[in-house]
């Protein structure tokens, strides 16, 4: 998995073979859910509201940074870490 954070039990991936719309994927305990970049929402998925709420926190700080990787993910280049929520 193309891991690019970890915080909190919450695991953030982008994947190289998935295109479309700008997005990242967020795990935790199980679950998954798909938030845009652009719009900063989550579009697929479910989560428990708490953990929305930590993922949208990190994704406001760190949106250069995911749209960065998003870009090295469309063109198969190793993708960046970005640093946790803390």
């Amino acid at each position: 998995m193309p891991e690019i954070s970890r915080f909190f039990g919450i695991v953030i991936a982008i994947y190289y073979k998935e295109h479309g719309v700008a997005h990242f994927h967020a795990k935790y305990g199980g679950q998954t859910g798909v938030f845009s970049v652009v719009d900063l929402k989550l579009i697929e998925g479910r989560l428990p509201k708490r953990v929305i709420a930590l993922v949208l926190e990190w994704a406001f700080e760190h949106r250069r940074e995911l749209t960065d990787n998003w870009e090295r993910a469309v063109a198969h280049q190793p993708l960046q870490p970005i640093a946790p929520l803390e």
